[in-house]
This record gives structure tokens, C-alpha cells and sequence, in this order.
């Protein structure tokens, strides 16, 4: 039988064969071309060590003028104040960005509103803006009238001034603003605030990450929480909501864990026992149950600012020997006291320790009191940095900027914002270190991005954002480098280059392959930050430039059939106002035309194009007479060109229909389908079937062709399978009772079964067979659940070793046994599989044994701990302001309280100690 099934198998793998031999001939037309212009055409080896220095250099400047522009923000800013003078009765109009352009039942403005001019601007992600003035935004939970806020308004409306000059001199500048310390928000371009659907604006500067960061050095907090019987109900709630919004004000420099005692003293989070945690965005986030932040431990802390904060309802003693013994008398650790509920028995020891341990005091008796007491404690660690007026300026990880504007999905950008604190540099009020708010600005990640184009290097790897994305550690994408020398060389911000032995996964996972990678990677000079790029081995180590005229390359790229990346920066558009509506392509055209000669463009990218335009030119006649011909073509075949990773070219405008976003190329993505080919071997054919519906739009395959022998250069074609499908017929006439007959490819996906459903489905899908085969793609098993958590899974998957061209096994069923024989089918990277059909191995529930395997339950507390518990080196911000001689510590809160045990304030102040 294992005979006959060989027989079978290169019978029809020579037939495969025979049928190719018709479609080399269709790429004659191109190779020809291209062979008219080969003298021109150069290879050159990209110098990844020059790349990177090069792009670093690039970023250095534009985030230079990024750092300038805030600069200038927060001097016009001090100088504002020096000169205001505090107006407590002060009336003041202004423009509220929630309630412009808005009118009561009877069609008044409404005051604080009245008309303010709003256009869609293409460089703002294309959001109505007033490019002229700033507006106002004011948390609900915030007087909008108060006394404070209007003198703050008032005094910063010189800001408009800046901000337009800051615009005009920098055309890449996006979002500019100033975060008030009373709460307010001055934002430019003023734009129109959308609040939720409860008509609430919980947005609050203050507690944003750039705030947090400008406005206080970095931070260790040991947040301790009274859970006593008295503790209950509203008291609790209020509890719970304080807990929040102070790890609301905790950023990514900052370390906190959470203490709650009654009779006796617990972690409430028990892999963190003895330890401080990281107060990353997903390590803050806060389970009503147990108020615990689930994060990855670094139990050194941030050797700077130490604070206690104490949360309960009463204190019955001041503990003044415990304090006297541990932190008297440099008072290294402040303590903060917050009383809870609408007693105040015990106030006065609540105060008093507070106010003798550099703290501050609040009493908090309704939910609506928590945000602004909770605030306090940022304006007394903020002292010593005012005093000394240290202008420290700051820049965030990574962010996906989700909250700003609440319902403007379209405005969700990944971004970093660069920000600087504002003092009052009054004389009376210096000891009392007054921080009137920051300035900051933001800069979207896709602007440096820009400064390395994707055309240069090969793509990273892609990251979907969830809920609340942040920035995620290098080792988690480099996960390859398991001993973790690319990230801490990285961190260090040192030069230098490292080469990895990868694998990548693409198609959503249910694909890999394998690559040799060079890393390269050095420090952006006057930042936090540290440049690396990637080149793979073959096609990513050189680059492919050819040389054609203006006029001739020009007359291509305008074909009806030539589509070229949209996403991709070939000319600046933002520079100059009149050239933001312009599309790339209409920017190209007007540049080479020479109607538009002052634009920036990349002319080493616009000579690739035009040349690739030129040798793809030759695939419009072959289109449209095989579109013509239609006698011998499914309807609906798809048809694509990408070339030198510049330019992609369709026949069918169905095929840029919404479902085939992932066949397209964009800024940060490179299509399966060529991705596959360019990793392929050269001069073979590569099948692939989309993952989707795609029944009766007929089958397609990539062939990739290398045009020197020592290089891969990319040059990646789409075409119809020619009369293959006519021929195979063939095995599916086979395919019987006895017998099953598929064409799979080197990962295990059919092409070609009787069973028409099987097509593009996964071996495991319809041949049930045993796990020896291990062609499994188990992602399609694992069932999303509604709870989104961080995990790390395992997704086994299958690739054909090459090398072999032929193989058969006995797979054991039971009572009987089920042969099988593969054979590689020449010049292809599909395979024939003919298995004996009438054993049946159905019964073997494989899909249990795999998600067994896949159990995140084999993942057990204790190695999840373990896992949190890591310490990763990183780089710590450079300046640390903790101490200041000339701080008066007497402003120190009016009325709050406190219940504990002495043994909790030595613990508390001994684990402060140990942290630094």
C-alpha cells in the first residue's frame, strides 16, 4: 500500500510540475525589462552601524526641538506668574473647551462658551481645531469658576502666544499644553471636549503620566490601609476610591506595595511580602476586592523620595517614640495621613503625625473629596525640586494616548510626551516651593518613525494594543535573546551590534519562520531614549537602487493600475500648511513635475519608485490580456505586484476591499504574502491560501526571483494558478473510501481536497490524525474569554524541512492503523499527502490533548510569582530632588485621622529603609 500511495504521489508532483512551466513563461515580459535596464542598477550592502547613527542623529535634532519649544512654554509661563496678582474676587471669561459652541434651550450661549471657530486639520489626525487660540478644560469634579482657577487661566493666556510661535517654527509640533496644579487644562489647538455618555469629563491632568513624572522626582510609596471592623461601608468605599487616585499618581519611576491591618499586618498582594513593585500603568490597576496592583517586583525601589501613606479612621496614639527611633531626625520618610468618615475624635494624632514627618494631613469625608486631597501629598514632594528650581525635563515610555479625547477613536495614537515643571519664582513664597503646574508636549511615535523609513530595513514585530497599552519591555518582543545582552546593552544606552537566530511568527501566528538577525543600536544623544534597528540576513543586508528618468518613470507611476503606500512619507506634507491635503502621490507628482519644488522629498525612495514603476510597467498589457481571455480565469483571481518595497499595483480594485486590509502595505506592516516570498527560496514557487472567506475567488500563488546571484532582492509577484487546479483534479478523483488525497503547503494548511470546505483550513482540521504527524495549529482552539489578562502562550506550529523530499509513517488507531505518505512536489513549497482512509482516527480527541498541553493552569502561582518577582536592570532617572534645607514643612494640612499598632509604623519605616 505505502508503494502504491508513492506511486501516486510522484505521479501527480510531476503533473504539479508540468503545469508551473506555462507561468514562468508570463514573467518573460518583466524579466526582459528589467534586463533593458540592468546596466543601471545598482546592489549596495546597507552599513547597519551607519544606518542606526544616522537615524539617532535625525531623532536627537527633532526631539531637541521638541525640548526647546517647552522650554520656551515654561519660562513664558513663570514670567506670566511673577507678574499676576492674585485676584480673589477676580471675574473672568474664557473659552471651556466643554462648553463652546454650545447653546441653552433657548439658544444663548452659555457662559464660558460662546462661538469658537473649529476646522478639521489633516496634521491634528484630522479633529476640528482652532489653530489660533487654546481653550480650557476643567475636570467635573472642579468649580470651573473658583477663584483659583480663574486667576490660573487668566495668568496663562500669554501661553497663546508660545504656543502659535512654537507651531510656526516647528510645522511637526502635534498637541502643546499646560497642566495647572488647580486642575485646569490649557490645550493647543483648542478643540471641542467631548464628554461620556453621563455628560462627565473625569479627565484630569494631574494624574496623567507626564504630570506626575515633571512634577515630582521618582517616588517609593507604601500605601497602608486601615481594614478594622470600623472600616465598613461608605468609610470603605472612600477608602477603596483613595487607594485609586493614589496609584493614579504613580508613574513608571515610581515603586509603591499595599499594607492592610486590623488585629494583625498583611501584604495584600503575598508574592509581594517584603518587596516594592514598579507602578507601571497594568501594575496600578486596582481589583475592587482586594485593592491589590498586580506588577512586576523590583524590590530595590527608586532610591529617592520614600512616603507613607496612611489611610484609616482614627488613631488613638501619635506613636511619636517609634518615629523618634526609625526616622528621626532627617525625616527620610514623609508620611501622609488621610482620615476617612465624619469623626474626628481622633484628628489631632492623625495631624500630628503627619505634620511632624514632612507630611501633609487631609480629612476626607465624601467620595467627592478624594481626587483634590489626594493632591496634596504631589505638592510637598514637590518642594525641594521648586526651591531649588530644578528644571528637570522628563519624557514618558510609551503611551497609547486613549483618554484624551474620550469618543474620537480615530485620534488614538502611540505616542511619548516630553514635559518640564512650572514654579512660582516669587521671593515670599520660595521656602513654601509652589509648583503652579507643567508644560508638555506630545510626539507620536510615528513622527521618528518617519526619520527611519520602513522601505530602508525590514519591519519589527507588531504589536496589537489592548486596554490601557503601555510601553512593553524589549524582552518581551526580543524574547530570542534569552540572556538579555541586547536589552541591557540598550538601557546602558551603549553602541554596538548583536546577531540573533529568530523566529517569527506571522499570520496572526498560525505561520513562522525562521531567520538569522543583526541588531544594531546606540543612544539618542540628549534623551532617555536608545535607537536599534533590525536587518535580516539576505535580503535585508542590501539594498536595491536603479536609475531611470524623471520623465519616463513619471508616465508609470500615473498608470490607472499603480497604487503606491500612502502611509509611507515619500514628501513632507506637514511642513507648509498648503501642502497637508495633498496625498503622497499628488505630493510626488507636483515635486517631479517640478510645480512643487520646495517640498521635502526622499529622492533616493522616489528613484527606487520611478524605477520599479518603470520594470513593473510590462504587467498592465499581461493583466489586462489575461483579464480579456477570461474563458480560462475564475472570476474574481487576484492580481499584485510589489517590487523593491515601494509600490504595490493591483488590476482589481476588489482586491483593496476592507476584508483585504492585511494584503496592504502601510507604515508599520508588510503583507503575508510577500513577507513569505521574500524569506522563500529563490527560483521556487510559493502557494499560499488566505486565512478567510475566500470561497470562489479563486486560488493564488507568490514566486519570488532573485536578480543576483550573492543577493535577495525582493521582487515578489501575485498571479493566478494557471490550469493547476484542471490538472489536480487528478487526486481528488483518487480520493475515496480507501483513500484521501490533499495538497498542503510547508505549514500544513490545505490548498487543494475534495472536500471543499477543507481549503485553507489546517491539516488538523479534517484528517484527524495523530499528533506524530505535528501538523497543528492549535490557535483556532483556544477560545478567547472576555477577561483580558497578560499571559504568555505557546503556539506549537508546523514547518517542512525541505531537505526532505519524501517520507511515510504508520499511524496506530486502535484496532487498526492508518498509513500515510508525504512527498515534496518540486520548485514549490507544497506538499502531496495521500493517506489511507479507511482507519479511522476520529475518536482520538487530539484537540483535548493539545489544549491540555496549553493549560494556563500549568503556569501555578508559584511560577507567576517567581516570574513578577524578576529583577530586569533599567535606567533611573538622572536627577533625584528628596531634600531641600530651606523647605517649611509647616504647611501641613487642616483636619484628618488614624487606628494602628506601633509594631506597623516600625515595620513600615524599617521596609522604607531597606528599599534604599
Amino acid at each position: 500500500l505505502i508503494m502504491q500511495l508513492c506511486l501516486i504521489n510522484a505521479s501527480l508532483s510531476a503533473e504539479l510540475l508540468v503545469t508551473l512551466s506555462p507561468c514562468l513563461c508570463r514573467l518573460g515580459g518583466i524579466l526582459s525589462k528589467y534586463k533593458d535596464i540592468e546596466g543601471v542598477v545598482k546592489i549596495e550592502e546597507v552599513d547597519g552601524e551607519e544606518l542606526v547613527k544616522k537615524f539617532a542623529e535625525e531623532m536627537e535634532q527633532m526631539l531637541g526641538r521638541k525640548m526647546k519649544s517647552v522650554k520656551r512654554l515654561a519660562e513664558a509661563a513663570e514670567d506670566a506668574d511673577f507678574y499676576h496678582e492674585y485676584n480673589e474676587t477676580l471675574e473672568f471669561d474664557y473659552y471651556n473647551s466643554m462648553l463652546i459652541n454650545t447653546v441653552d434651550e433657548d439658544g444663548n450661549q452659555l457662559p464660558l462658551g460662546g462661538e469658537f471657530p473649529l476646522e478639521k486639520n489633516e496634521h491634528f489626525n484630522k479633529l476640528p481645531v482652532n489653530t489660533q487660540q487654546s481653550n480650557i478644560q476643567v475636570p467635573t469634579n472642579v468649580y470651573n469658576k473658583d477663584p483659583d482657577i480663574l486667576n490660573g487661566v487668566y495668568m496663562s493666556e500669554t501661553l497663546n502666544d508660545v504656543f502659535i510661535e512654537n507651531f510656526q517654527k516647528d510645522s511637526s509640533l502635534t498637541w502643546q499644553y499646560f497642566g495647572s496644579a488647580t486642575g485646569f487644562f490649557r490645550l493647543y489647538p483648542g478643540i471641542q471636549w467631548i464628554p461620556d455618555e453621563n455628560g462627565v469629563v473625569t479627565y484630569d491632568c494631574r494624574t496623567r503620566n507626564w504630570y506626575i513624572q515633571a512634577a515630582t522626582s521618582p517616588k517609593d510609596v507604601v500605601i497602608v490601609v486601615d481594614v478594622s471592623g470600623s472600616m465598613k461601608g461608605l468609610r470603605l468605599t472612600i477608602a477603596k476610591h483613595t487607594i485609586n487616585t493614589i496609584l493614579d499618581t504613580l508613574g513608571e519611576n515610581d515603586f509603591v506595595n499595599i499594607i492592610a491591618y486590623s488585629d494583625y499586618v498583611r501584604y495584600v498582594e503575598p508574592c509581594f511580602r517584603g518587596t516594592l513593585v514598579q507602578a507601571d500603568l497594568d501594575n496600578r490597576e486596582v481589583t475592587h476586592n482586594t485593592y491589590t496592583s498586580k506588577a512586576a517586583a523590583l524590590g530595590q525601589g527608586s532610591l529617592c523620595n520614600q512616603a507613607i501613606m496612611l489611610i484609616t479612621d482614627g488613631a488613638m496614639e501619635d506613636f511619636q517614640d517609634v518615629f523618634e527611633e526609625f526616622n528621626w531626625p532627617e525625616r527620610r520618610v514623609r508620611v501622609f495621613t488621610y482620615l476617612i468618615g465624619r469623626e474626628m475624635t481622633f484628628a489631632e494624632n492623625v495631624k500630628w503625625i503627619a505634620c511632624n514627618n514632612k507630611g501633609y494631613y487631609t480629612h476626607i469625608s465624601t467620595l467627592a473629596d478624594v481626587q483634590e486631597n489626594v493632591m496634596e501629598y504631589l505638592h510637598v514632594l514637590s518642594r525641594p525640586m521648586v526651591i531649588n528650581h530644578d528644571h528637570d525635563i522628563i519624557w514618558t515610555e510609551a503611551y497609547m494616548d486613549s483618554v484624551l479625547f474620550n469618543s474620537q477613536a480615530q485620534s488614538l495614537l502611540l505616542m511619548t510626551s516630553v514635559a518640564m515643571p512650572v514654579f512660582s519664582k516669587k521671593e515670599e513664597t520660595l521656602s513654601h516651593g509652589i509648583l503652579l503646574g507643567v508644560v508638555g508636549t506630545d510626539v507620536a511615535l510615528r513622527e521618528l518613525m518617519r526619520l527611519a523609513p520602513r522601505y530602508k530595513y525590514k519591519e519589527g514585530k507588531k504589536l496589537k494594543p489592548k486596554p490601557n497599552y503601555n510601553s512593553v519591555d524589549l524582552s518581551e518582543v526580543e524574547w530570542e535573546d534569552t540572556e538579555e545582552k541586547l536589552r541591557t546593552a540598550m538601557v546602558k544606552g551603549e553602541t554596538g551590534t548583536l546577531t540573533l537566530d529568530v523566529r517569527t511568527s506571522v499570520d496572526k501566528g498560525r505561520r513562522v519562520m525562521f531567520q538569522k538577525n543583526d541588531y544594531f543600536y546606540t543612544i539618542i544623544n540628549e534623551t532617555p531614549f536608545s535607537l536599534g534597528i533590525v536587518l535580516t540576513r539576505g535580503y535585508g543586508q542590501y539594498i536595491f537602487i536603479g536609475n531611470v528618468s524623471v520623465e519616463e518613470g513619471l508616465d508609470d507611476l500615473l498608470a490607472p493600475d499603480l497604487i503606491i503606500a500612502n502611509e509611507w512619507t515619500y514628501c513632507e506634507t506637514d511642513i507648509d500648511p498648503a501642502h497637508r491635503k495633498l496625498s503622497q502621490l499628488q505630493a510626488v507628482v507636483r515635486y517631479l513635475s517640478g510645480k512643487e519644488p520646495d517640498l521635502e522629498c526622499d529622492v533616493e525612495l522616489l528613484q527606487q519608485t520611478l524605477f520599479d514603476a518603470v520594470v513593473t510597467a510590462p504587467m498592465e498589457a499581461y493583466w489586462t490580456a489575461l483579464m480579456l481571455n477570461t474563458s480560462g480565469v475564475d472570476e474574481g483571481i487576484e492580481t499584485l505586484v510589489g517590487f523593491s518595497l515601494s509600490l504595490f499595483l493591483s488590476l482589481h480594485r476588489s482586491f483593496l476591499t476592507s476584508t483585504d486590509k492585511e494584503n496592504m502595505f502601510t507604515l508599520d506592516h508588510f503583507p503575508v504574502w510577500y513577507r513569505r516570498a521574500a524569506e522563500h527560496p529563490a527560483g521556487q514557487f510559493l502557494y499560499y491560501m488566505p486565512r478567510q472567506d475566500n470561497r470562489g475567488r479563486g486560488d493564488t500563488f507568490t514566486k519570488q526571483t532573485h536578480t543576483h546571484r550573492h543577493t535577495n532582492t525582493l521582487f515578489a509577484f501575485l498571479f493566478p494558478i494557471c490550469p493547476v487546479i484542471k490538472l489536480l483534479c487528478f487526486c481528488l478523483l483518487l480520493s475515496s473510501q480507501d483513500i484521501e488525497c490533499y495538497v498542503i503547503d510547508n505549514n500544513g494548511f490545505v490548498l487543494i481536497s475534495k472536500q471543499r470546505n477543507n481549503v485553507s483550513l489546517h491539516t488538523q482540521a479534517h484528517t484527524r490524525t495523530d499528533t506524530e504527524l505535528e501538523w497543528f495549529l492549535v490557535s483556532d482552539l483556544i477560545k478567547k474569554g472576555d477577561i483580558l489578562q497578560p499571559c504568555d502562550t505557546e503556539y506549537p506550529s508546523f514547518i517542512y524541512e525541505p531537505s526532505i523530499k519524501e517520507t511515510n509513517s504508520i499511524i496506530k488507531c486502535g484496532r487498526c492503523q492508518k498509513m500515510f505518505v508525504v512527498q515534496q512536489i518540486p520548485e514549490s513549497n507544497l506538499l502531496m499527502l495521500v493517506v489511507q482512509a479507511d482507519c479511522d482516527c476520529s475518536r482520538q480527541n487530539v484537540s483535548t490533548l493539545l489544549l491540555l498541553l496549553l493549560d494556563p493552569g500549568a503556569h501555578n502561582d508559584s511560577v507567576k510569582c517567581e516570574r513578577m518577582r524578576s529583577q530586569k536592570i533599567r535606567r533611573r532617572p538622572e536627577s533625584c530632588h528628596a531634600y531641600h534645607p530651606q523647605e517649611n514643612a509647616d504647611d501641613c494640612g487642616g483636619a484628618s485621622f488614624a487606628s494602628l499598632s506601633a509594631s506597623l509604623f516600625i515595620s513600615c519605616l524599617s521596609f522604607s529603609a531597606l528599599a534604599s
